[in-house]
């Protein structure tokens, strides 16, 4: 495996770092507490900059970038803390729209591409998290289509989607793996109601609620019964992108580490020089190099298409819920009591990287799916 970026990949990384640090003013966004649209003038740059491309393929309007090039984005993105539906909008419905044939291709990326189409996917359930096959919201066949009836929770950007990718379950009882489909629908439809909110690390979500909300055959993505192969995929992708970001976002908690610890004096010295915080900002740093390499491993291994590409994400998943947590709280830590105000910036990384371990699963659930692979 070559773990160099080409280039470029690191003409993708410069750009991207370049306009975190000149173009994206967050600060007051990340201070405030309460639930803001989407800043439609930032996505615009994103599709103007080509960044909602990036995935796609030359042939669907895209750049022809994959796993690798997404990578280099969301890590950069990560160490600016950007709030933007990258990964609900193109990671996730894009992803799912990649793999659901050329009719739904042509129909909906140009306009994702564009930044005219938001997305969201409902996936997860009460007590259901990280367990697409115990989906329980029915979909139940009647009169040329489909009547949609329960509840998803956390469809993250799914207060502003203009359209709601919907797992359900076609056939089957949960658990089974078999008898999973997707369905497109938009929230203006009757016997659809979004409950928003506003979550801790200042992205927005929605509770969905569905009382026979009828959809025509049409609505149907994929094939029957048949979403949980390409929706497994589709989550690899998004589990490395979210990866990536925790690296970003990581690497700027070591690096205001130790730049603190070079100018906060105790006892007439920097407290950088005491030798047992030499020893913790070490150990923070031999942290995020291992998961630097897991993450770079699983994307490769992802984007070439090996044997073990699932376990290596899980790994990188179960290792970013332990060292990840682990780095993010020695950061605080050692900022002492400053690290949990809102004036650093500490606080707020710590937040969005306490949101990320429990996205798609936390540690223990990729712990045991690392096992079972």
């Amino acid at each position: 495996m070559n773990f160099s970026l080409n280039e470029e990949q690191q003409m993708l990384a410069d750009s991207v770092r370049r306009w975190v640090r000149d173009g994206y003013h967050g600060e007051a966004r990340r201070r405030d507490k309460t639930r803001r649209p989407l800043d439609t003038a930032l996505w615009r740059q994103f599709a103007e900059l080509g960044w909602l491309a990036l995935p796609f393929a030359e042939d669907d309007g895209g750049l022809g970038g994959g796993p690798v090039e997404t990578l280099v984005l969301m890590e950069e993105l990560g160490r600016g803390l950007v709030v933007a539906p990258y990964v609900p909008t193109v990671v996730l419905g894009g992803g799912l729209l990649r793999r659901a044939g050329t009719a739904w291709r042509q129909r909906h990326l140009p306009a994702l591409i564009e930044g005219r189409l938001q997305l969201a996917l409902a996936l997860d359930e009460y007590e259901q998290v990280f367990a697409p096959e115990n989906t329980a919201l029915t979909a139940t066949a009647e009169q040329g289509g489909y009547r949609l009836d329960g509840r998803k929770a956390l469809v993250l950007n799914g207060d502003q989607a203009d359209a709601l990718l919907v797992l359900a379950r076609t056939d089957g009882a949960p658990g089974d793996e078999h008898g999973l489909s997707l369905f497109w629908l938009t929230p203006d439809q009757d016997g659809v109601s979004l409950a928003p909110h506003r979550t801790v690390d200042g992205h927005t979500a929605a509770e969905l609620t569905l009382e026979r909300v009828h959809l025509p055959a049409e609505a149907l993505v994929g094939e029957p019964g048949g979403a949980l192969a390409p929706l497994r995929a589709t989550l690899d992708e998004a589990v490395l992108a979210l990866g990536a970001e925790a690296v970003g976002a990581l690497s700027v908690l070591l690096e205001d580490t130790v730049e603190y610890a070079k100018t906060r004096r105790q006892f007439g010295v920097p407290i950088g020089d005491f030798q047992a915080l030499q020893h913790r900002m070490a150990d923070m740093f031999m942290a995020l190099e291992q998961l630097r390499s897991l993450l770079l491993a699983a994307t490769l291994k992802v984007a070439e298409g090996h044997a073990d590409a699932r376990r290596a994400v899980h790994a990188l998943k179960a290792r970013l819920g332990l060292d990840g947590r682990h780095l993010a709280q020695e950061a605080i830590q050692l900022h002492g009591g400053m690290g949990m105000t809102d004036e650093l910036a500490v606080g707020h990384y710590f937040k969005r990287l306490t949101a990320i371990n429990g996205l798609f699963g936390g540690a223990d659930a990729h712990l045991a799916a690392f096992a079972d692979a």
